[in-house]
């Protein structure tokens, strides 16, 4: 199967046990086995998202170090590993992720509405780990990156920390493509596949006051990232082809001559 489709196009193939409390000693194995001969394969799951669920982690392993741990002793922690929520991690975890170069997908609208608690963007950049936004519908409530962004502010604000306009902006699209082995996507460099969104800065009345009034780049962004919802979206180029349909022409009133 991962023969099949991975690498064909923009399709990828991810190694996926559900979690490490669900998957079976053989499931876990084989997973690890795969990861290992075939690298180029993603590793997607998640990790340390609520305590109840790292204390059950703790019980059912107690031979490993931590919940991130049970993943690496399997080799399902790497270059292409992919984790969502990383929470509740230690220093020894932070380092683990960097040291491998795995990527947590923070996914802070999720962990809000479910009150799984409070990631810790600033311990992650000290430790050197890569980061990207995630929504986790399945948990949360929206698909929308301007929710995450938002709820990523709101997370770090709750720590006495501070995320600018800029960091939020590149972990919704360049830093989200790099996570996943994407150089030519998420930037507008010569040789980029154009993946690109046009944007209306008075898409609201709001906004359009709120933009009018920006002094920099950073504060039109934030007002973005803040006001912003699926009507700015003007289009949405994928490869270079515009997938939104034009707007249907406003109807003009007519009249027919009575004979």
């Amino acid at each position: 199967m991962a023969a099949r489709w991975h690498g064909r196009g923009r399709l990828g193939y991810a190694i996926t046990p559900r979690f490490a409390a669900t998957s079976s000693r053989a499931q876990r194995a084989a997973a690890g086995e795969l990861a290992r001969a075939q690298p180029q394969l993603y590793v997607q799951s998640h990790v340390a998202e609520n305590l109840d669920e790292v204390r059950w982690v703790a019980e059912l392993f107690p031979e490993a170090r931590s919940y991130l741990d049970v993943y690496e002793r399997y080799g399902l922690l790497n270059r292409h590993s992919v984790y969502a929520h990383c929470i509740h991690f230690d220093a020894a975890d932070r380092a683990r992720m960097a040291a491998q170069g795995a990527v947590a997908a923070v996914c802070p609208t999720s962990n809000l509405f479910l009150g799984s608690g409070l990631f810790d963007f600033a311990a992650a950049a000290a430790a050197g780990m890569a980061v990207t936004l995630a929504t986790d519908v399945g948990g949360g409530q929206s698909f929308s990156m301007f929710s995450a962004m938002r709820s990523a502010h709101e997370v770090a604000r709750l720590r006495g920390q501070a995320l600018d306009a800029f960091r939020l902006w590149c972990w919704a699209t360049r830093g989200a493509a790099l996570a996943l082995g994407w150089p030519q996507v998420g930037t507008l460099e010569p040789g980029a596949e154009a993946d690109v969104i046009v944007m209306n800065l008075r898409a609201t009345p709001l906004l359009a006051r709120r933009t009018a009034r920006a002094g920099s780049l950073e504060e039109l962004l934030f007002a973005l990232l803040v006001l912003g919802d699926d009507r700015v979206i003007a289009q949405t180029y994928i490869a270079g082809q515009p997938m939104k349909p034009a707007a249907a022409p406003t109807p003009t009133a007519t009249t027919t001559p009575t004979p």
